[in-house]
């Protein structure tokens, strides 16, 4: 028997952001409303900032990232070094299904499982890997960037069934990258379970928007390293 679960702030976020949301398309130029996808990826990383900082925080990747010879960006050349990756991004993932929202300098790619995921299970399907694929070239091209994976699932089984599936779908996202070049000190996966809903666990509708791993792109910027 499923039992319906309240809403966290993320989806009363969601919710709020239904009829106002619009952006701005940078390849086009364009404004235009907000799909519901992408009001949803929205939420989502509203619910991600929530949580804190990055995963373990900036001051424990440092060292791991000077390691690795990365080197981070002038304050002065964040922006325009992050509009040139989202621009990328949004060409290389164009009638995908990943949704790509611009958080001040952060970028948030959301991905339904629908498209990465079979149900209830966290290997990647072999059909979405040319899509992830474009994202490693990008990620890869773009390397003075912190990358956090986070995984979601919808309020179908345990807390604790849930919260190891979202774990899993994260890592298997953050491990295909690593092998198509993306240096792995950058990233951090963590697993939220069904504990950041964007949508109402009621309907499938409401469920398959649930089930979503994101990736939150974020400027290694000179002054925190």
């Amino acid at each position: 028997m499923r039992v319906s679960k309240p809403f966290t702030g993320a989806a009363i976020a969601a919710a709020l952001l239904t009829t106002t949301a619009c952006m701005t398309d940078p390849v086009t130029g364009e404004r235009e409303l907000a799909t519901r996808t992408a009001i949803g990826a929205a939420a989502g990383a509203i619910a991600g900032y929530f949580a804190g900082d990055l995963i373990g925080g900036r001051r424990d990747r440092t060292e791991r990232i000077v390691g690795a010879g990365i080197g981070a960006i002038a304050g002065g050349a964040v922006g325009n070094y992050m509009d040139r990756q989202e621009r990328e991004l949004r060409e290389r993932t164009a009638g995908t299904g990943v949704d790509v929202v611009r958080q001040g300098d952060e970028i948030i790619l959301n991905m339904p499982s629908a498209i990465t995921f079979a149900f209830d299970r966290y290997d990647i399907q072999p059909q979405f890997r040319t899509t992830l694929d474009q994202v490693a070239q990008t990620l890869s091209a773009y390397p003075s960037t912190y990358i956090d994976v986070y995984g979601h699932t919808d309020s179908v089984g345990t807390d604790a069934y849930n919260m190891t599936l979202s774990q899993n779908r994260a890592q298997s996202v953050a491990s295909y990258l690593t092998t198509r070049g993306v240096a792995s000190a950058r990233m951090a996966t963590q697993g939220f379970g069904e504990s950041q809903p964007v949508a109402s666990n009621d309907t499938e509708q409401g469920r398959a928007a649930n089930r979503r791993v994101e990736i939150r792109i974020v400027p290694i910027e000179a002054t925190n390293m």
